[in-house]
């Protein structure tokens, strides 16, 4: 275990702290720099569903995907948005991440993800035991709801692969639904419910503890946007800033979907979108929820939070540049008039991030070649649930040399 190094951790996400904690705790001295301050509100951190899912193991890329993607385009009530403006240059990642879209590849994926996301409530406990931050995560069912039986039915493939998984849900039907969740609407008429889940309270804030906890045990924060990596003979030597150079012996990259254009410098090319991602927040609900829900039909998250109930989800294809659209929003209100009718709120609060999207959808874990750079991004739907573990893989690789887990299906070097 090399101990007498320094390392510079880009990125003051769940991932990029998480990796910053672990590292310091094995002994190095780390530094983390990120254009804003941990959980800000512009980073992917902050904007998230807030659930912890042992259980998210099945890609967007099921089977039948390819038939059924340009109805779901052009349905309004389907949350796929895409800025047609945009397809030509999303073009050639979308091929890519379409070619997955099979039964093999489907259960690949799943059989990789579980690697990050199986523990994912205990990785979370330990990342945050005995500290501040602890007291933002809490245990909870994490609930599939279903208009009815066959709309379930059709997902069995789905809840194969979670089973395989070790995942199994407990389901109830009828008036067992209201009898589970009093809020919920008539619209939903089966719950498959999945046990020893999470969600945390905050996701920003939650951020922001760790890293509190981070400084607190010795580490370093600053503020700055990463310019460059500075190699000699193939090795990192530095990381460039627009506030100075910052000397290194390692670094770790885990900047999401921003991590594309520095992770191409040291010569690895990773198909990398953005899907952007809407929430709103709904404050002082005159509700109150039991647990956490997937609506299946609305591809939206409802988790209550402490800044009120949080609705997250939508798909959509638009880049790093364009604002927030509309439709997206007006679709996330129709629903939850929907699926909660009885749902009165002081106010609302909108936002939208970037989900970072590797064309197989396995996140990029690993070195990246002999630079001593490290990648931790493209965790697509896990970033919160797999961010911990991510950071304890990240933290061995560099303090031992290695990892007693098959860490091949994120090899950084896998699309070259």
């Amino acid at each position: 275990m090399n101990t007498d190094q320094t390392i510079v951790v880009i990125g003051a996400g769940i991932v990029g702290i998480s990796c910053a904690v672990w590292l310091q705790r094995a002994g190095s001295k780390v530094i983390v720099i990120d254009k804003g301050k941990p959980g800000h509100k512009d980073g992917t951190s902050y904007g998230n569903g807030g659930i912890i899912v042992p259980s998210g193991v099945a890609p967007v890329t099921g089977p039948g995907m390819i038939a059924k993607a340009p109805g779901m385009l052009m349905n309004p009530n389907f949350p796929l948005f895409l800025r047609w403006g945009y397809l030509p240059k999303l073009l050639p990642w979308l091929v890519k991440y379409l070619s997955h879209a099979n039964e093999a590849d489907t259960r690949r994926i799943a059989n990789g993800l579980t690697v990050i996301v199986g523990d994912a409530v205990e990785q979370h406990k330990a990342l945050a035991k005995g500290t501040p931050a602890e007291e933002w995560i809490r245990d909870a069912d994490y609930c599939f709801a279903y208009a009815n039986r066959a709309a379930f039915e059709r997902d069995r493939f789905v809840f194969d692969l979670r089973r395989e998984a070790g995942q199994v849900p407990e389901v109830i039907e009828g008036a067992g639904v209201r009898d589970y969740e009093p809020e919920m609407g008539s619209s939903v008429d089966l719950l498959a419910i999945m046990k020893n889940h999470g969600f945390i309270r905050s996701p920003g804030r939650y951020v922001a503890a760790l890293a509190e906890v981070f400084l607190a045990e010795g580490g370093d924060i600053r503020q700055g946007a990463v310019r460059d990596i500075d190699l000699v003979d193939g090795r990192i030597r530095a990381v460039i800033t627009d506030r100075g150079v910052i000397d290194c012996d390692r670094a770790v990259l885990a900047t999401g979907v921003w991590s594309k254009v520095l992770a191409e410098k040291l010569g690895v090319t990773v198909p990398l979108e953005s899907e952007r991602g809407y929430h709103i927040v709904f404050k002082n609900p005159s509700l109150s929820l039991r647990s956490t829900y997937m609506m299946t039909g609305g591809k939206f998250v409802v988790t209550p939070m402490d800044e009120g109930i949080r609705c997250a989800g939508i798909v959509e294809f638009g880049g790093l540049d364009a604002p927030a659209s509309e439709a997206p929003f007006k679709l996330l209100r129709k629903q939850m008039a929907t699926y909660f009718p009885t749902l009165e709120y002081s106010e609302s609060e909108e936002w939208m991030g970037h989900r970072p999207a590797p064309s197989d959808s396995l996140p990029v874990i690993g070195e990246l070649g002999r630079t001593g750079v490290f990648a931790g991004f493209g965790h697509h739907h896990i970033g919160l649930t797999g961010g911990p573990k991510t950071g304890r893989l990240i933290a061995d690789l560099i303090m031992q040399g290695g990892s007693n887990i098959d860490l091949s299906p994120f090899d950084p070097q896998r699309f070259n």
